[in-house]
């Protein structure tokens, strides 16, 4: 444990974290949602342009992930948590006017605002919390934030979709036959429904950034450890393990965003109802969980953070297979397994990256979360291959993804590392 924390703030600091990374999860999955929705609001009918959503959200990680770090050192952890969640209240707050006018590029607006106010809590949260313990069982720490992170990405899909998505089949059938006038009026309907939800998120946002600006959270932990690596002190640039990890980060954020993300709209394809589909990327965060339980009984004490990325990325490449060798809700299935692969790349390659870059930790975190770039652009790349292939073959891109973290897991986290 660092030694600039007693146990009594450790054990508060952790909890305080991990309702951050249920706000994180809560936020960030209810794209899964939004995608289908935004379809039928804002009337796209191409595949790639749907998936500007999660564009619009993951771009603003690599905008804002260095001016994050630039600020939390100006202003500290606490305060900077509480700017990162104002940030995200303001982003809910411009949903209001995107769903009265309609208008998709104010909906994108709005999920970029929320990107940035992420940005700024990942940015401080995810060094805090692996440096508030031995760096070896910081796996065992980054997957109890993961479980908070995945329950709440299980809940927001199933509760804006009650919502957003109520008889949603029946209302795209009667879309279909309605004139210009009244389908305004029922697509400004189905608008409004989304204006609530995204108040109540507003308002809670506000208040937990009220809470952290007020709370005992330590000011600062101890990242800036002297750098025994080399003399005189070595250049960011010549750590190639941290930057092969920012890839690692594209790469893998990339793969979880499709195989959350694509659900719903995948099953649609596939013929399946709606309000079956839903559930969809809910299953997805439910393996996730599975996974970061497995993490937390199992790293150090069984396995290395290493050999267990290993492992569920070869896994992951498994059941993409198989996802593409069957069809319908078989396939359905085997991207939702996907979960339980990706739950322990985030833990495994965060602590790999950042071992040992002493005053360069924080800089690194910065760098790695503009590695979550991939949650932006590995969808759209997925929507190209939807509409020149199909839906389900567009799964294809996932290939590459775990073929890289399988190099990370054995050659990538080694090289230019002096231990």
């Amino acid at each position: 444990m660092s030694t600039d924390i007693n146990a009594s703030n450790y054990r508060y600091s952790i909890v305080i974290i991990g309702i951050l990374f249920f706000i994180f999860g809560f936020i960030t999955w209810l794209n899964a949602t939004l995608i289908p929705y935004l379809r039928v609001v804002c009337q796209i009918d191409s595949e790639m342009k749907v998936y500007l959503v999660t564009f619009a959200f993951y771009i603003s990680y690599f905008f804002t992930a260095l001016p994050s770090s630039w600020l939390l050192k100006k202003t500290g952890f606490k305060f900077g948590m509480s700017l990162g969640l104002i940030t995200m209240a303001t982003g809910a707050i411009l949903f209001l006017p995107a769903a009265l006018s309609k208008n998709y590029l104010l909906f994108l607006i709005a999920l970029f605002v929320q990107g940035t106010g992420l940005s700024i809590l990942q940015t401080a949260s995810n060094p805090y919390v692996t440096i508030l313990g031995p760096l070896e069982s910081a796996a065992k720490r980054i997957s109890i934030m993961g479980i908070c992170n995945k329950v709440a990405g299980i809940m927001s899909p199933i509760i804006l979709g009650s919502i957003v998505l109520k008889d949603f089949d029946a209302l795209k059938e009667k879309l279909a036959t309605l004139n210009q006038t009244d389908k305004a009026a029922e697509l400004s309907l189905l608008a409004d429904k989304v204006m609530l939800p995204y108040i109540i998120i507003a308002a809670s946002l506000i208040l937990l950034a009220l809470m952290i600006k007020f709370s005992k959270l330590p000011e600062d932990i101890k990242t800036d450890i002297k750098d025994e690596d080399s003399k005189p002190q070595r250049s960011i640039f010549s750590y190639t393990y941290m930057w092969l990890g920012v890839l690692a980060i594209f790469v893998y954020v990339g793969a979880e965003v499709i195989s959350v993300d694509t659900l719903i709209r995948y099953g649609e394809w596939l013929g399946i109802e709606s309000n079956k589909a839903k559930f969809f990327s809910s299953i997805t965060l439910f393996t996730m969980i599975l996974g970061y339980i497995i993490a937390i009984v199992a790293i150090p004490k069984y396995i290395t953070q290493a050999k267990a990325l290993l492992v569920f990325s070869l896994i992951g490449g498994l059941f993409t297979i198989l996802a593409l060798l069957f069809n319908g809700f078989w396939s359905v299935l085997f991207i939702s397994f996907l979960g339980l692969a990706n739950s322990i790349m985030w833990p495994s390659i965060w602590p790999l990256a950042i071992e040992g870059l002493g005053r360069h930790t924080k800089t690194a975190s910065a760098l790695l979360v503009m590695g979550i770039l991939g949650g932006a652009l590995m969808p759209m790349l997925y929507g190209y291959f939807a509409e020149n292939l199909d839906n389900h073959m567009a799964y294809i891109v996932l290939i590459p993804c775990y073929i890289y973290v399988i190099f990370y897991a054995t050659k990538g986290y080694k090289i230019n590392k002096i231990t």
